[in-house]
């Protein structure tokens, strides 16, 4: 690849007849692919077709002026290209040359694109804008980019998508604006992109999604709204869409399926609503004609009705694993003749309660995943080597008693017909048929009470309370999840939740709590899922959670907790999961997790930490995912995270400023490790990577690596993993901004004489080290000396050799 070309037409007319003729080329290719095809595959058509008249072009280039090419960037006048990577620019560069196709701007610090921003790129057929600081994108930004067909604007901090910002693209087919802070869609927002087909917006905060908020997307195949916080959905939210094939809705806050708003998805196979607070599906809630693969896997199910999916005589696979579902009912007469169902990771008790399921299954031909959970006898049985038979309970009065709770349990209330409604306080919404009550942003000062005891969703938040007291949810024993976000609340005494036994997701985020007593949880049996973050706090809440023995998950994100004690967790001892990122934690008590053996998430990123804890990590043997982004630790020493060896499946190390991995820091970590993230840094070397050989992603980018011949383990580990490998040579100079893998210098080094040879960067001007020595040597104060004497000395010797020793030398 050419770093800079020298040679351009003095008119960019033949360019212009190239690039039409090559689209049209494209054009008369993606006759024969469908609209999905044509957007998933970027090679639009053989090369072969238009190389020769490339090449005729090229005879007609006079050599008299220099390529119009921006200061700091890498121009390929041949692949139409331009990258500006991390070089610091705080607008799009206006010295860009009108035949560019590709524009390639990560990392740069563009904090606002105006309205024709790229009016003198027209040729643009793909652009990337990630990690630019982008905060608003204005009305008619992109205008003029009519052939645009890729646009990425992932991890930025835009906050709204204004009426125009997309205007122009009218060729647009993917566009990704996920890890942003999205949280309104101005309506008409996509209204010019009728060509798109992939619409990603995860990881941003959205609580809600209006009517026709996707209005214009006539071709659209799969929108992403993954990992948001949506909790409500209009009726008419998806209007339109109706291409659409694939939904991703799953880590959001919806608590209930919404019927209404699915039903206008005429063409959706794919729906993704994993990790949703949602704990019952009533009758015919899913009615979608063509689904055939739904995932209500991880959520809060306790119940759902043997009709639920009656309605999508499509289904064939239901993933409701991960759940707290204890008997299922065999799925009604008419329902879709599902071929998988997945149960994994529910209490399932294999009695008589699950005989009639056992037996639909085998009648209907479906492959029942997962275990049981009891009696002790049929434990961890897989529930496909079940026989009916032996699903019995101990009599028959037993189980003529059993099959009475069973019914009461899932049969709802009696109503007094199809008008009655909810008991419900002034001021609020209740719905009798969700058993849902809402009170959000009334302006209450006080806790409402009067609520119908059938209520399972209780919504306060966004109200004045300032302080919760004693016994303020009288009469809600049923409640499974109450949201007390943003009402002011500086203190809750002891009790507040008292007789609340049913309650499992309870969200106190965004308040102004600094401290919590001992008895704050008192009454609280069942409560699994712990929302403290965005607070006040100021330490660790330790002591709070002695009786809370069902706690699983804990959030204190966002507070200002700057160190973390001994026996922190005290009480919580089934923690699996503890969420500490953005807070100020400087230090960590090697006792600090003492209580912690079950503890299998562990977020600490954007801290003050100075160093690993590995003393305070080895009481936490089971955890599986450590994540310590954004702190400033420079240094990881040898056995680093040996503690966790093993259990650790996910590291995250990235954006850290480290500059030094010992060789040895990541042993023990080889047979379990799936991903590792270390972009962002400032590593000259890595560690030994040949130990981690379950290795599925791994991130270097963003870091100065030395291409020399202490790099070569790195490169032979390359060269071995079948594995996309984000890593650039920053030093030598003449190697910066290529490929690890794509350098010929290796070669020389010894050992790297096995490299394959293979058409790869190898710059006329670069000194490679000579392949006959034997190893590094370690040169004192008085050698350097007399290696830079001898240099002067000797016009032949080779510069820089005493400066190379000294930097391997510190390196050591």
């Amino acid at each position: 690849m050419w770093a800079r070309v020298t040679l351009i037409p003095r008119s960019t007319q033949c360019w212009r007849v190239f690039i039409q003729l090559r689209e049209g080329n494209a054009k008369q290719c993606d006759t024969h692919r469908s609209p999905a095809e044509a957007v998933m595959n970027s090679q639009l058509c053989p090369d072969s077709l238009w190389v020769p008249l490339l090449s005729l072009l090229l005879l007609y280039i006079p050599a008299a002026h220099a390529a119009k090419c921006p200061q700091q960037c890498i121009c390929d006048q041949i692949q139409l290209t331009v990258t500006c990577v991390n070089k610091n620019l705080t607008q799009v560069p206006p010295t860009v040359d009108e035949i560019t196709v590709k524009l390639d701007l990560r990392g740069n610090d563009i904090q606002e694109l105006p309205s024709g921003a790229f009016k003198h790129t027209p040729y643009l057929t793909h652009l990337s804008l990630q990690r630019c600081n982008v905060r608003r994108v204005k009305e008619g930004a992109f205008r003029g980019l009519g052939r645009l067909v890729f646009l990425n604007l992932a991890n930025n901090n835009i906050e709204i998508l204004y009426q125009e910002s997309f205007d122009g693209l009218s060729s647009l087919k993917q566009l990704l604006v996920d890890h942003n802070r999205v949280e309104e869609i101005q309506p008409g927002a996509f209204s010019q992109l009728g060509f798109l087909n992939l619409l990603s917006l995860t990881h941003n905060q959205l609580v809600y999604i209006p009517n026709m908020a996707f209005q214009g997307l006539q071709n659209i195949k799969w929108l992403r709204l993954s990992h948001n916080s949506l909790n409500y959905l209009d009726t008419e939210a998806f209007a339109g869409l109706f291409t659409l094939t694939r939904l991703s809705l799953d880590h959001n806050e919806l608590q209930f399926f919404p019927t209404e708003t699915m039903t206008r998805l005429p063409e959706v196979t794919r729906l993704y609503l994993s990790y949703n607070p949602m704990t019952y599906l009533g009758e015919e809630v899913v009615s979608m004609a063509k689904l055939t693969h739904l995932f209500l896997d991880h959520m809060s199910l306790q119940d759902l009705a043997n009709t639920a999916v009656s309605k999508s005589p499509s289904l064939t696979h239901l993933d409701i694993s991960h759940n707290q579902l204890r008997v299922i009912q065999p799925f009604s007469e008419g329902s879709p003749k599902l071929a998988r169902l997945s149960l994994a990771g529910n209490p399932i008790y294999c009695n008589c309660y699950m005989r009639p399921l056992r037996e639909w299954a085998i009648r209907s031909k479906v492959k029942l995943i997962g275990t049981c959970g009891g009696p002790a006898h049929l434990s961890e049985e897989n529930l496909e080597a079940v026989h009916p038979a032996e699903l019995r309970c101990q009599s028959q009065e037993a189980m003529l008693k059993a099959k009475f709770e069973e019914a009461t349990r899932i049969m709802p209330p009696p109503t007094e017909g199809p008008q009655s409604k909810a008991k419900c306080p002034a001021n609020c919404i209740c719905e009798a048929e969700t058993h849902h009550s809402s009170c959000e942003n009334r302006g209450h000062t006080k806790v409402p009470r009067g609520f119908s005891p059938n209520t399972r969703l209780l919504d306060l938040r966004g109200n004045h309370f300032h302080y919760i007291p004693s016994n303020s949810f009288p009469g809600v024993n049923q409640v499974v999840s109450l949201h007390l976000q943003r009402c002011k609340i500086v203190e809750v005494e002891g009790g507040a939740f008292s007789g609340m036994k049913g309650l499992i997701y309870l969200y106190l985020s965004e308040n102004d709590l600094m401290s919590l007593s001992p008895d704050t949880f008192k009454g609280l049996p069942q409560l699994t899922y712990l929302h403290l973050e965005k607070n006040r706090f100021t330490s660790f809440p330790r002591g709070a959670f002695n009786l809370v023995p069902s706690l699983l998950a804990l959030h204190l994100e966002n507070n200002t907790i700057t160190k973390l004690g001994p026996a922190i967790l005290t009480g919580a001892k089934g923690l699996r999961a503890l969420y500490l990122t953005g807070n100020g934690i400087d230090h960590i008590s090697p006792k600090a997790l003492d209580h912690a053996s079950d503890l299998d998430i562990l977020h600490l990123g954007g801290n003050k930490l100075k160093e690993v804890p590995t003393e305070a990590l080895s009481k936490a043997g089971k955890l599986r995912d450590l994540r310590l982004s954004g702190n400033s630790i420079r240094w990881v020493g040898s056995n680093a995270f040996q503690p966790l060896q093993g259990s650790l499946k996910e590291l995250y190390l990235d954006n850290m400023g480290l500059e030094k991995m010992s060789q040895n820091s990541l042993v023990g970590l080889g047979p379990l490790l799936r991903s590792l993230f270390l972009e962002g840094n400032q590593l000259e070397e890595v560690p030994n990577l040949h130990p981690l050989t379950s290795l599925e992603v791994i991130n270097l980018a963003d870091n100065p690596l030395m291409c020399d011949c202490p790099l070569l383990p790195l490169r032979m580990w390359i060269e071995k993993v079948n594995l996309k490998v984000r890593a650039t040579c920053a030093n030598p100079p003449e190697l910066r901004g290529h490929r690890v893998k794509d350098v010929h210098i290796f070669k020389a080094c010894p050992g790297g004489e096995s490299l394959p040879s293979t058409p790869t960067v190898n710059p006329k001007h670069s000194k490679v080290p000579k392949a006959t020595k034997p190893k590094w040597m370690h040169l004192d104060s008085h050698q350097v000396k007399m290696l830079k004497i001898k240099s002067k000395l000797n016009p032949n010797t080779k510069r820089g050799t005493a400066k190379k020793a000294t930097r391997r030398r510190s390196r050591a």
